[in-house]
């Protein structure tokens, strides 16, 4: 095992490299060749900004916490931390399941991404793009990867996620994200069999919708099942894939979704009003009030004439 371990320590950057490189050039011959949807903004400076919006993040990441998700796995499994070391299970089972719940905490911590509003104005960077193929799938702003890589330390430590584990999740969540953010056109009957096992483009897409109830579905990046189990799985948008309009209202101008500068900036301009879960809630806490304030005044009624 320590050899095993040891090969993936000294290859994960490699691997991880690979994986990227594979799925962009693939992903992005694909969209070229069968487009699901015509592009709103020209296709070379998105990809420059948002490459080099994704090579920042990488260099930020590497400076300040240089082992990152691998080593704190290291630290975690050399002290036996985390609910995965209190039994015996075979490494790949570990693995599995590590790979499973950590997909899980990924859907919990997106949709609160969408919930709260300071990560949701760290969030808005990903859904400002007007158009949506595989470089959506790493366009994210600088403290999102932070306050992300924060949220999964402390799943590897909790869970006790292998190193192992740690490094297959990275590099399926790496391609996953590239693959279900791809404007690539699956036959219809592919697309429905593959959404039981993945999430798909289509079924991703719908979740870049401007409209506030498209928006706040279809939350998974890897496996679908957490939306259906959790009732935020949405088939199809309203308007079709074709008609439906990406990114987010208010944030329309070249200038702010397309540019390097506009995407590091959109955290600190705008308010945060247009969130879509919270006023939701907001709306459902109204509707609550107002139908317990009759019935308690009824009650005072009663009372009075008796």
């Amino acid at each position: 095992m320590a050899s095993w371990h040891q090969w993936l320590l000294s290859h994960e950057i490699t691997l991880r490299l690979a994986g990227f490189a594979v799925m962009l050039v693939f992903i992005g011959l694909w969209e070229t060749v069968f487009p699901r949807r015509p592009w709103q903004s020209p296709r070379a400076i998105r990809w420059l900004n948002h490459l080099a919006l994704a090579m920042l993040n990488n260099a930020l990441i590497r400076l300040l916490f240089p082992a990152a998700a691998v080593g704190v796995a290291v630290f975690g499994e050399s002290r036996r931390w985390g609910l995965l070391h209190l039994g015996s299970l075979p490494l790949g089972w570990q693995v599995v399941i590590a790979v499973i719940a950590l997909d899980l905490v990924i859907y919990l911590q997106h949709v609160m991404f969408h919930a709260l509003p300071l990560l949701w104005r760290l969030h808005r960077v990903h859904h400002a793009d007007r158009d949506f193929d595989v470089t959506t799938g790493i366009r994210f702003h600088p403290l999102e990867i932070l306050v992300s890589l924060g949220v999964k330390v402390a799943a590897i430590l909790l869970i006790g996620v292998p190193v192992a584990g740690v490094i297959v999740f990275e590099v399926l969540l790496n391609a996953t994200a590239m693959f279900n953010h791809g404007n690539v056109y699956l036959p219809p009957g592919l697309d429905r069999m593959l959404r039981w096992l993945i999430v798909t483009p289509d079924m991703h897409r719908v979740h870049h919708s401007v409209a506030d109830d498209e928006a706040n579905c279809n939350f998974g990046f890897n496996l679908p099942w957490w939306d259906r189990l959790l009732g935020t799985y949405r088939p199809q948008p309203r308007k079709g894939h074709e008609a439906m309009t990406i990114g987010i209202h208010g944030m329309r101008q070249p200038g702010q979704v397309l540019w390097l500068p506009g995407l590091l900036l959109i955290p600190f301009i705008a308010p945060v009003a247009g969130y879509v879960i919270n006023r939701r809630f907001r709306r459902f806490r109204r509707r609550r009030k107002s139908s317990k304030i009759p019935k308690f005044n009824q009650r005072k009624n009663n009372l009075r004439d008796s």
